[in-house]
């Protein structure tokens, strides 16, 4: 098989996987990634920005370095290239999660089901909450969770994926703004927002593209850059426009009320928008996919008819 279609290969297996077999239940190796990233802070921590950059660099070099090796081996580099990559992204467990908040039997199922998708207080949402609480994680895990997992196995393979997705894990457990991760958290945070920075925008700009363009456009060109974060602003206010629903606007977490900017336009989120959600992103799946295996073909009709 020629090399140039190896890689859109790979990327179609382990999507093939994740639809078939869905994320592991049990011991998935981000579980142990966790006990260890909580060993490693338990020895490294010192609450300052030194021991944080020490703390990421003992935890994620030696892992791509391997990587970056085993994805070399001639016969086992592309199985466990795929098995990588397969563990990295996650869109039938978005899609599950969606799901169980929109076929929530009652408003009480539907906070709980959206309770585990979200990190703020969802016990006091009211419906049109509840599903702008779920719009809003569909598109921001739309790329944390598959297409950034994407670019950079396209970038760097296995090595290049796997290191996207511990960080983005401690981000998730050391980006805090609080007294203990400050400091501590600061490195994790910033090399997750480096790490995210184009994906971000590439799936921005496949969610403008497959939904309400102009509304789209306009929303991430106006709104996003008043998001607290760099990469979720143009992923949601883009997303947001697309669908035609208002995003954003106040939450509790943990207790405490934070009046965010408001995302998108049109009306606000309903219940039958998570769906839409949903197949917005299953669309921009496709989309790069294709993408993927175009790029595949011009390189190599390039390359032959250099």
């Amino acid at each position: 098989m020629p090399s140039e279609l190896t890689v859109p290969l790979m990327l179609f297996v382990a999507v093939l996987m994740d639809q078939l077999l869905g994320e592991p239940q049990r011991f998935h190796p981000l579980a142990g990634f966790g006990s260890l990233t909580r060993q490693i802070e338990k020895e490294l921590y010192r609450g300052n920005h030194l021991s944080g950059v020490l703390a990421v660099s003992a935890l994620l070099i030696p892992f791509a370095m391997i990587a970056c090796v085993l994805q070399r081996l001639a016969f086992l580099g592309p199985l466990f290239s795929i098995v990588v990559l397969y563990l990295a992204i996650a869109p039938r467990s978005l899609r599950e999660h969606a799901w169980r908040v929109s076929d929530a039997a009652d408003l009480s199922d539907a906070r709980k089901a959206v309770g585990m998708m979200v990190s703020r207080d969802t016990g006091e949402l009211d419906e049109s909450g509840v599903a702008r609480a779920a719009v809003e994680s569909v598109l921001e895990n739309g790329n944390d969770a598959i297409f950034a997992a994407l670019f950079w196995f396209l970038v760097g393979g296995a090595a290049g994926v796997l290191l996207y997705r511990l960080a983005n894990t401690l981000d998730a457990m050391w980006g805090y703004r609080d007294e203990r991760y400050n400091k501590f958290g600061w490195a994790a945070a910033k090399l997750d927002d480096v790490l995210n920075y184009i994906p971000a925008r590439l799936t921005a700009l496949s969610y403008a593209l497959l939904g309400n363009s102009g509304c789209a456009w306009r929303c991430w060109r106006e709104q996003a850059k008043n998001w607290e974060s760099p990469n979720a602003g143009p992923v949601m206010a883009a997303g947001g426009g697309a669908l035609q629903v208002m995003l954003g606007g106040g939450a509790h977490y943990q207790g405490r009320f934070e009046q965010r900017p408001h995302l998108g336009c049109g009306k606000p989120a309903e219940r039958g928008d998570i769906a839409r959600a949903v197949r917005l992103v299953q669309s921009a799946l496709y989309l790069w996919l294709f993408a993927a295996c175009m790029g595949a073909l011009l390189v190599r009709g390039a390359y032959h008819g250099a």
